[in-house]
């Protein structure tokens, strides 16, 4: 809220509005709805899951190894963007083999992009819920030799929030790009690009179409496809791919 507050209030400073009292408060407690525009990819409803958890009182190297010997994932609840600093903190612990479900189904980077209900209960059996909220997944550490799920931190993410996300990169229309047609190469150069999105329209991926694209042509990221209400927190001029033709040395051995 306090970030919808901020921003109304240098609007309304800037442009000398006299405005009631009401009105002012109104617009205060009342930030902008969003939602997905047509022709722009939207969180798959076949994968909405809820994650339950237990809460978890212990924290560090041991307690948390403990956790995992019992199949469980140490995981954290932020509040928003600043909840490292002492915001809204919860601890917690999570399934590891719906976790571990969840980035086979969706993938890793796909998992960090995509909103789930988060269900505290007393524990795992019972029908106690001590907390319900909607939550982004901020990092998943997996294990380098297993990919086991080693922890998890979980952003809250209720509609007035504004948050930073890696969204996933998905490259399509190579089959008729002219360029890839005549031989030449797709140099991938990004596949994830960062945005500060409202909480209700993350995009769960970004379409990068190459299907016009030629020898020697590129995207950048202002090229990008993405609802106006997303702001690009890289600079929009850096690459996200080009075609690159084939070497010489190639095309003489043809």
């Amino acid at each position: 809220m306090f970030l919808w507050r901020s921003v109304i209030a240098k609007s309304l400073h800037l442009r000398h509005y006299t405005q009631s009292a009401s009105a002012l408060a109104a617009a205060l407690d009342d930030p902008p709805s969003f939602t997905y525009l047509e022709g722009l990819p939207r969180p798959d409803p076949k994968y909405d899951e809820t994650i339950l958890a237990i809460p978890r009182a212990a924290s560090g190297t041991s307690a948390s190894a403990k956790e995992r010997k019992q199949g469980r994932v140490p995981s954290i609840v932020f509040e928003q963007e600043d909840g490292q600093h002492g915001g809204n903190k919860r601890l917690i612990s999570v399934r590891a083999n719906q976790i571990r479900k969840l980035v086979n189904h969706l993938g890793y980077s796909f998992l960090l992009s995509r909103l789930f209900d988060l269900e505290v209960r007393a524990d795992f059996e019972s029908d106690e819920v001590v907390e319900k909220v909607r939550v982004l997944p901020r990092r998943l550490h997996l294990h380098s030799g297993t990919d086991a799920p080693l922890n998890v931190t979980f952003i809250r993410a209720p509609s007035h929030a504004l948050l930073k996300v890696e969204v996933p990169l998905v490259y399509i229309g190579d089959d008729v790009c002219p360029g890839i047609r005549k031989g030449a190469s797709l140099n991938t150069i990004k596949r994830k690009v960062k945005y500060l999105c409202p909480a209700d329209i993350i995009p769960p991926y970004i379409e990068v179409d190459l299907s016009e694209l030629d020898v020697g042509q590129k995207l950048v990221m202002g090229d990008l496809k993405v609802h106006p209400a997303l702001k690009l927190l890289q600079s929009k001029d850096e690459a996200v791919c080009k075609i690159l033709g084939a070497r010489v040395s190639d095309q003489r051995r043809r």
